[in-house]
């Protein structure tokens, strides 16, 4: 079935920022044709993280045949594309490279258009696949395992970042403190299964407000405040309750987070408050999202589990819309690791 038609714009998209290698087919911005990931969180489990020179070799192993698979179940061919979107940060240097290069490779050979997508825009366009309803202005809650922002849109390509991490993300400190506590990795799905089962207000960790206008945020000191409530139980031969800790630890990154949220809201004229990133797939931050939100009037979207994750849908997606604008990159765009948003 050949989907080639002067009225369809059919994105090839590409993710390799950390340790999923991924490829996604999206027609028309809403029609997700295929939807390749091949995860490499079984290879870094028993590092207790991603190592970096590990990934990069994965992705080199898998990225031509995640490509493939994706033509194969979206039955399309190069000559069939309008344009390809690669991640090109931020990320692993050694990971990104492989992804754009690879994009750069198929989109001079099909000679056409190459879309350099910023990752975290990505993740906020995970939404607009999934919701297409949504309406400008609204505001975003990125929160992920290297960062944590609310940003304001007034409309496609028109953004405002009202506030960002100062140190340790979100997600970065729920990997660290599940480390700490001996629950493995990836540490945000480890500490709400255990979390579960724990008392929430069974330990007071601070929440960092910082400044009384500020919409940044901090979460280096309430990551060493658990550290810390550790090693003075390990002094005294005292034996904590894991379960505990994990709730109240979520509990409290939670709350920063939606405090931040409303306080954005409030000074904005948004009505829909879009969830994205890894961590937007946490229940507690779901659910007290929705509580505060509903008194508020004021809409509450997030994508499916699978989209909060590292994918090429959600890359596919931002693409669509660079596409429209004619946004593409030169054949000189390369890696940016620390590109910022």
């Amino acid at each position: 079935m050949s989907l080639a038609s002067d009225n369809q714009i059919i994105i090839l998209g590409i993710e390799t920022s950390c340790d999923e290698t991924s490829a996604a087919v999206l027609v028309n911005g809403t029609e997700l044709r295929s939807h390749i990931i091949s995860s490499q969180i079984a290879t870094h489990q028993k590092y207790g993280g991603v190592v970096p020179e590990i990934a990069s070799r994965e992705h080199i192993l898998h990225f031509q045949k995640v490509v493939q698979e994706a033509f194969t179940e979206a039955q399309v061919g190069f000559n069939h594309l309008s344009a390809i979107a690669v991640t090109y940060g931020p990320g692993l240097v050694g990971s990104l490279l492989v992804g754009v290069a690879g994009a750069k490779a198929i989109a001079y050979a099909a000679g056409i258009p190459l879309i350099g997508i910023n990752h975290l825009e990505g993740h906020i366009y995970a939404n607009f696949l999934t919701h297409q309803d949504l309406t400008f202005p609204l505001l975003a809650l990125l929160v992920s395992g290297g960062h944590t922002h609310l940003i304001y849109f007034e409309d496609h390509g028109r953004y405002t970042v009202l506030g960002r991490t100062r140190d340790d993300a979100a997600g970065e400190a729920l990997d660290k403190v599940a480390r700490a506590l001996g629950l493995g990795y990836p540490g945000g799905p480890q500490i709400q299964k255990a979390g579960q089962t724990g008392d929430p207000a069974a330990f007071d960790f601070p929440r960092a407000m910082l400044e009384p206008d500020s919409l940044d945020f901090s979460f280096s000191g309430m990551k060493s405040a658990v550290l810390n409530t550790l090693n003075s139980a390990r002094m005294k031969n005292q034996t904590l309750k894991t379960e505990d800790l994990a709730a109240s630890f979520q509990q409290a990154v939670v709350d920063v987070l939606v405090r931040k949220s409303v306080l954005a809201l409030e000074r904005t004229d948004a009505k829909i408050l879009l969830l994205a990133g890894g961590v937007a797939a946490n229940t507690l931050l779901r659910e007290t999202l929705e509580f505060e939100l509903v008194k508020r009037g004021v809409g509450l979207y997030y994508p499916p589990p699978v989209l909060c994750t590292d994918n090429a849908a959600m890359i596919a997606t931002a693409g669509y819309y660079h596409y429209l604008a004619k946004d593409f990159a030169p054949w000189t765009l390369n890696a940016v690791p620390g590109l910022s948003f």
